[in-house]
């Protein structure tokens, strides 16, 4: 971990040095990657937390731009979660994301959880 990356927000009492090791131990799934789940995600990222799984069927789309805030339009007709993937990365080098292009459904829940 890049000591300086989160020193702002490790001086949270809230948070702390600690918080921030517990952060970038941590894994958050996000179902989405549209006009909630794009921001969502960026913040996830930023914070520091460590494993980010992304699920999403859709492309990205220039009629989106306005509300999904993560894409570019060169993104537009680029899998989303795959677009998320390489933003994020682009974001916070010290992370891990995993991008899934489908639907969340009862067969493949088990296994992306």
């Amino acid at each position: 971990m890049k000591p300086d990356r989160y020193s702002r927000q490790s001086l949270l009492a809230e948070l702390g040095t600690e918080g921030q090791r517990r952060l970038r131990a941590g894994s958050v799934g996000v179902v989405g990657a549209g006009g909630l789940g794009s921001p969502a995600l960026l913040y996830l990222a930023a914070a520091g937390v460590g494993r980010i799984g992304v699920i999403d069927p859709d492309r990205v789309e220039l009629t989106n731009l306005q509300r999904q805030v993560m894409y570019f339009e060169a993104d537009a007709g680029k899998p989303k979660a795959e677009a998320a993937r390489e933003r994020l990365l682009a974001l916070n080098s010290e992370i891990e994301v995993e991008a899934v292009v489908a639907h969340l459904t009862d067969l493949n829940a088990q296994d992306w959880v």
